[in-house]
């Protein structure tokens, strides 16, 4: 994963290179007035290519502390993070036409810095986002059990539910991301956007599971449809 990231990082930084460089190499027949343009439309260039840099530095660091859980600390309770991560994705859930539906409680709390916890949940939820049809729906639906708690999220298009495995969750964090088999000129931009994606969820995965939760995707004809986090009885603490 952090060898994809590394590959990734190449692009913006080549093109980071091509800014500087084109804006140190203007023709000398040019007016003030356009070299001054070409510059701060280089400058700009230089600006967006430094901002995806530090995008992905974030992500390998974010990779890398997911694995440790870091000192003991007190489980945070899941609803309440949920229902905060459903609350500042649903702007952007309705800027792409998609409805965030939840039902269900629960008490269930993990052992995990509660920063973490959200962004887990917020790479999780915004995945499906992106991955539903504008106008449909993405339910949220929370169960208590015996066994312990589920979190079961889906897309309007229905849900299939794979085996757990390392295996599945392989073929499912590739089916969530993989990138388009046409060669076309965004081919370059479209492949570095899927693996941003794959390695989301794999923070997500790694934050959740080395705090005793379990995460499986749902895969259909149509890519992800959905996934189920599970909780068990032993990371939830006792009702009060």
């Amino acid at each position: 994963m952090l060898g994809e990231l590394l590959h990734s990082l190449s692009q913006p930084l080549t093109g980071l290179r091509c800014s500087l460089e084109l804006s140190l190499q203007l023709p000398l027949d040019l007016s003030i007035e356009q070299i001054a343009e070409q510059q701060q439309v280089s400058v700009a260039a230089a600006l967006q290519q430094t901002e995806k840099v530090i995008a992905m530095i974030q992500l390998m660091r974010e990779y890398l502390d997911a694995e440790h859980p870091g000192p003991e600390i007190s489980p945070v309770k899941l609803e309440p993070a949920l229902r905060s991560v459903i609350e500042e994705l649903s702007s952007i859930a309705a800027v792409r036409g998609i409805q965030l539906r939840m039902a269900g409680t629960c008490t269930a709390a993990l052992p995990v810095p509660e920063s973490r916890l959200r962004l887990a949940l917020q790479y999780l939820i915004a995945t499906m986002i992106e991955a539903q049809p504008m106008g449909r729906k993405v339910m949220l639906l929370l169960r208590e059990g015996p066994a312990g708690t589920v979190l079961r999220v889906e897309g309007e298009r229905g849900f299939c539910e794979p085996d757990f495995g390392e295996a599945n969750f392989r073929e499912a964090e590739q089916s969530a991301t993989s990138p388009p088999t046409k060669r076309d000129p965004a081919r370059t931009t479209s492949a570095s956007i899927s693996t941003l994606r794959r390695v989301k969820l794999a923070i997500a995965r790694r934050v959740l599971e080395t705090a005793g939760a379990s995460l499986v995707f749902g895969t259909g004809d149509a890519g992800p449809t959905g996934f189920v986090l599970r909780i068990p009885r032993r990371v939830v603490p006792p009702a009060r």
